[in-house]
């Protein structure tokens, strides 16, 4: 009887045993896990937010399925300060410096999404901007770019200041905003061993080193290659003996680079063992909003865009030309693109709102009557303000005033209101005419339409047409732009 009574207290014993081990396994499993993200949030730098515009876009609404848009602004920094010397000389000095920026769209539906690329040289109107000195410096009308983000003239850069211009021209909140510098992405390209980019023609030292003063050796064989490390941002960097030599010439290669680096972290699986690598390279040299100011978050993010198909991950590059020796960028080819992407439509014009049933004609459900409304035209186009009252009256508004703006620089039509009882309402009801209009509430009397070049553009497209209503582009701006499954070889430069 004794040795049965000790039999049930081995098997109970060793039971006990397995739990304790299942259970050790685990803890540690989760403090590792925990460990790797305490990491990461050491290694994430955040900007401050108090630098944002007080007068941005309205955030987009998510819908009864919870879908909305999601805008998040990428920003190489040229920096030279710390590890970045060794990466890209220091010659220039530690200032930060904006060497590419692209503005990545994510659509509603979560299965399309789109990267423009804004030059650098392009000249924008740059909004007041934070100072390191607490102060706000003054409006910048046709400012190059890339001043926006060396304001302040501090190491790390202005990203804030870059997100108030992006926001002005586009018309678009950006929700995010992250910021890469030459050591972060030689890391990252690393962690994912390596990304197969195509070499156009051979490099010579001397195309990286203009001032070398001679050709030099072959950095880059021209070809299939296999780069990461120094090599990789070698080849997004290099704009001399390539095509036309030109800034705009070498963001394609970055789109290109961008579709291989995105074409290889899905083909691994997009999942934590794959990303926290890739986090953990990048969040050392990474600078973001307090929005994704977490491993956490990040990697949130970075799952959030596993369902979208390589061939419905786009690249295309603003609309420019050449102005003497900068660039301008094209209107209002560059306000339709921007307003295609505010009505949740892809470069094709195809729906990618999330909705599965089309949107109603504006003026088949708008009753204006009792609202007094007064138009403005903010932009250089003749006549517009017309144009719009005339919609306006159609739909039984009253128009008070019809006239110019005090600024001409609208690139989006706003919508002002007051505070009294239904001002808001009445501002709904007008903002159904003008699809993409931004909502502001501001201390005055009935409601006001300032119009910005996206009703311009409209109204362009449609003639004398009252309906403002996007329509797909007139150029097909789909064939412009790169998809990330897109031949490796093809649009690596101009000329």
């Amino acid at each position: 009887m004794g040795v049965r009574g000790r039999k049930p207290e081995r098997k109970h014993s060793r039971k006990r045993w397995i739990i304790a081990v299942v259970v050790s396994c685990a803890v540690l499993l989760v403090a590792g896990a925990g460990a790797i993200y305490l990491k990461l949030n050491a290694n994430i730098a955040t900007f401050d937010s108090a630098g944002l515009s007080k007068n941005r876009p309205a955030a987009a609404q998510a819908d009864a399925n919870g879908h909305k848009a999601v805008n998040v602004l990428l920003i190489g920094s040229d920096t030279r300060a710390g590890a970045n010397a060794k990466l890209g000389g220091a010659k220039s000095g530690p200032v930060g410096r904006s060497d590419t920026t692209i503005l990545l769209h994510v659509y509603p539906d979560h299965k399309h999404a789109v990267g423009i690329s804004i030059p650098r040289d392009s000249l924008v109107d740059i909004p007041p901007c934070l100072l390191p000195d607490g102060t706000w410096s003054k409006d910048q009308p046709a400012a190059m770019f890339n001043s926006a983000f060396s304001m302040g003239d501090t190491a790390k850069g202005n990203p804030a200041c870059t997100q108030n211009t992006v926001e002005k021209l586009s018309g678009l909140r950006i929700d995010h905003t992250m910021v890469v510098d030459f050591a972060g992405f030689a890391s990252m390209t690393s962690a994912v061993h390596g990304v197969e980019v195509c070499v156009p023609n051979d490099i010579y030292q001397g195309d990286m080193n203009p001032n070398l003063g001679h050709k030099g050796k072959v950095v880059l064989k021209a070809g299939m290659q296999n780069l990461q490390g120094q090599q990789a941002l070698d080849y997004v960097r290099v704009r001399h003996g390539v095509g036309d030599n030109s800034d705009v010439g070498r963001m394609l290669r970055q789109q290109a680079f961008l579709s291989a680096l995105i074409s290889k972290v899905k083909g691994q699986g997009m999942n934590p063992t794959t990303l926290l690598p890739l986090a953990n390279a990048a969040t050392k040299s990474l600078t973001v909003d307090p929005g994704l100011g977490s491993a956490a978050k990040l990697m949130s993010f970075g799952l959030s865009l596993k369902g979208i198909d390589l061939k419905n991950i786009q690249f295309i590059t603003a609309p420019w030309k050449y102005s003497g020796s900068r660039i301008d960028l094209v209107h209002p080819a560059v306000d339709d693109l921007f307003a295609e992407l505010r009505a949740d439509r892809t470069l094709e014009g195809v729906n990618a709102s999330g909705k599965t049933t089309p949107t109603p004609t504006p003026s088949a459900t708008v009753d204006g009557t009792g609202i007094m409304v007064s138009v403005y035209n903010g932009t250089y186009t003749v006549g517009l303000a017309g144009k719009a009252a005339d919609l306006l009256k159609a739909d039984g508004f009253t128009v008070m005033n019809s006239t110019n703006a005090k600024t001409k620089d609208h690139t989006v039509t706003r919508i002002e209101y007051g505070s009294g009882a239904g001002a808001k309402a009445q501002a709904d009801t007008v903002a159904k005419l003008f699809p993409g209009a931004q909502l502001v509430p501001l201390d005055t009397t009935g409601v006001n339409v300032v119009l910005g070049t996206d009703f311009a553009a409209a109204a362009a497209k449609s003639g004398t047409s009252a309906s403002t209503t996007p329509k797909p582009s007139t150029t097909d701006l789909g064939k412009q732009a790169r998809s990330a499954d897109a031949d490796p070889c093809s649009k690596l430069s101009y000329g």
